[in-house]
């Protein structure tokens, strides 16, 4: 005698499923249990938050000094994210990041790569400017880091960069040099998921010390060919 091999419909008594008044229908198809890429409303959502919980900030001189936040600008869909270290005179007027002369700048140098500077997504490591246009102290980088781990937690970038000692004290510790580190690709990683990240110097320092351009240069000839590698559309 061979026994009738059994599917789901047949291990489950009809009869007590019908009990329950529900209507169960069984498939042979899997469950997708994946979840969907998070579209850009949810990500605005999430980058609202954030601005908020920046804005409520308590006991911070930043703010204090400040005329507004200065949170970001750019493409919020952008595979490209660059960090800098805080707004100054004109970026607290606007509003924006990276506006004055080392946005001039920053704006040139990223078409030197082929970009555009509404192609990728720019924001800070601290979101008030500090009074007299001073380097954010390690207890306000510190402070703000963590505002900066949710930021690129939301923006999810295949590509990071790192402009500046503020940028790179504020994600990897105040315990190395920024001439020892620019120019090499590390992995920083954020609630269990790695970023490809790339540090190099800021713009304002480069207009302060024109000589070592050349280096920068460097460092944009490798994020361009890491872009290109990874085939990101920007």
């Amino acid at each position: 005698m061979v026994e009738k091999e059994k599917n789901q419909n047949d291990i489950i008594d009809q009869e007590l499923i019908n009990s329950f008044g529900i209507d169960y229908i069984f498939e042979n198809k899997p469950i997708n249990r994946i979840k969907s890429k998070p579209t850009i409303e949810n990500t605005n959502s999430k980058l609202n938050d954030l601005k908020e919980k920046i804005s409520s900030i308590n006991n911070c001189d930043l703010k204090n000094n400040g005329k507004q936040i200065v949170f970001s600008d750019g493409n919020s869909k952008s595979p490209v994210m660059i960090v800098g270290e805080g707004p100054g005179q004109r970026e607290d007027e606007l509003g924006k990041p990276f506006v004055g002369d080392a946005g001039q700048l920053l704006n040139k140098m990223l078409t030197a790569i082929n970009l555009k500077r509404g192609s990728v997504y720019i924001t800070n490591v601290v979101n008030y400017r500090p009074p007299n246009n001073r380097k954010p102290e390690l207890a306000e980088i510190n402070r703000y880091s963590e505002f900066l781990r949710e930021h690129i937690s939301i923006i999810d970038p295949k590509i990071l960069i790192l402009m500046g000692s503020t940028a790179m004290e504020s994600l990897f510790g105040s315990k190395i040099k920024i001439s020892k580190e620019r120019g090499v690709w590390k992995e920083l990683i954020i609630n269990n998921k790695t970023y490809l990240t790339m540090i190099t110097f800021h713009p304002a320092y480069l207009l302060r010390q024109a000589d070592q351009k050349k280096y920068s240069w460097a460092d944009l000839k490798e994020i361009r060919k890491k872009i290109d590698e990874l085939k990101l559309k920007i």
